[in-house]
């Protein structure tokens, strides 16, 4: 029992290895964040960093939709209404949390979350950026609440059924959303304080959308949660519930004869990632200071689609390649007016006839044979 025991701790990292591996994500996503915010930002212009925002929270959506549609190999079209739904439970608690907790739906926050073109002297963090990191977050875990509760029925589903169930729980969204109330204008602090509280997600807009509501996702949080996006679901893939996602992909009859419960692990995925999708949409609504029903349709889901195939399924460094692709792409063929979509729709169909497995199949970039050569070059000058 001892001999078992000594060989046991041998196998475990030392302590500040585990601490390491724990802190050093932490510390990369900060100080991303601080990069793109204060340095990178700045230095390119409004209109660049606004470009650079967008990238950041469409490699979050490609890469959380690379957890389904890549790894399960499942078909998911209802990616948008994730997004939608963590977008609507921020604005609607920054909104009516700020006017509760602060008097004002003013914006209370440091410069870290300062969106302005001015000068702006106020910390570094502010009250209300605490109030927005809460609202993110919540924003997630309800879009994983309501990818659990479409997925435990709907998973047991695959191919174009499953696809349909998504794509139908969108239009779902949209009409519910549209269906609410509009959003309570408050004359007074005492009548904000005396709204049932219960009555407060009937009111989120209705057909008009969800607006007038401070920003605060800036370069820094949009940077730091791409960060922190890629790292958890790297180490998802690395891990073993990583690789029962990847032998469902390949053989569901297979993984199931090795135990794999296969309905389990579907859902799974698809929860991760309706909170990543979720949190995605919570900073493009407190980007942009105004988020509609709309978006939850057909056709921004079908933009993810788009950017997890041309990447390569199941590939997460291809999802954010193609990311970073597909949003410079549009913008940098706005000169051309009506002829911008016609070429943007050839290269996409260019690409995927010489490259129809996506641009990194399923490996990672530096699985690629070319990647592989380049690093052992580097690492042998590195030891010369």
């Amino acid at each position: 029992m001892s001999l078992l025991n000594t060989q046991t701790s041998k196998l475990r990292p030392p302590a500040t290895v585990a601490i390491w591996s724990t802190l050093w994500p932490i510390l990369a996503a900060v100080s991303l964040g601080l990069l793109a915010n204060f340095a990178i930002g700045p230095y390119i212009g409004g209109y660049a960093a606004t470009i650079l925002l967008q990238i950041g929270i469409n490699i979050i959506l490609a890469v959380s939709l690379t957890v389904v549609n890549g790894f399960t190999g499942q078909f998911s079209m209802g990616h948008a209404a994730f997004m939608v739904l963590g977008g609507y439970v921020a604005a609607g608690i920054v909104y009516y949390g700020s006017i509760r907790l602060f008097g004002s739906a003013d914006f209370v926050g440091g410069r870290l979350s300062y969106t302005g073109i001015d000068t702006y002297d106020g910390p570094l963090i502010g009250k209300g950026d605490f109030l927005f990191v809460a609202a993110t977050i919540a924003g997630g875990l309800f879009a994983a609440g309501a990818g659990y509760v479409v997925g435990l029925p709907s998973l047991r589903l695959r191919g174009d059924y499953l696809a349909i169930v998504t794509l139908g729980f969108g239009e779902i969204v949209r009409v519910l959303l549209q269906g609410t109330r509009d959003q309570y204008q408050f004359s007074t602090l005492d009548e904000a304080k005396n709204a049932p509280i219960w009555e407060i997600p009937l009111h989120m807009g209705g057909a008009h959308g969800f607006s007038i509501f401070p920003t605060y996702a800036t370069l820094f949080w949009v940077w730091m949660w791409v960060v922190v996006t890629l790292v958890f679901i790297f180490r998802v893939k690395a891990s073993s519930t990583g690789r029962a996602f990847l032998s469902i992909r390949e053989d569901e009859i297979a993984a199931q004869a090795m135990g794999i419960n296969i309905t389990r692990q579907k859902v799974r995925a698809f929860t991760l990632a309706s909170f990543f999708a979720g949190v995605a949409g919570a900073l493009s609504a407190m980007y942009v200071g105004a988020i509609n029903a709309t978006d939850a349709g057909f056709q921004r889901s079908f933009d993810f689609i788009i950017m997890v195939v041309l990447g390569g399924l199941g590939s997460i460094s291809g999802a954010v390649l193609a990311a970073i692709i597909l949003t410079i792409l549009p913008e940098a063929l706005r000169d051309l007016a009506q002829y911008r979509l016609i070429i943007y729709a050839l290269l996409l169909i260019i690409m995927m006839i010489l490259r129809p497995q996506g641009l990194f199949g399923l490996k990672e970039i530096w699985d690629l044979r070319w990647a592989r050569r380049l690093l052992g070059k580097s690492s042998k000058g590195g030891a010369a």
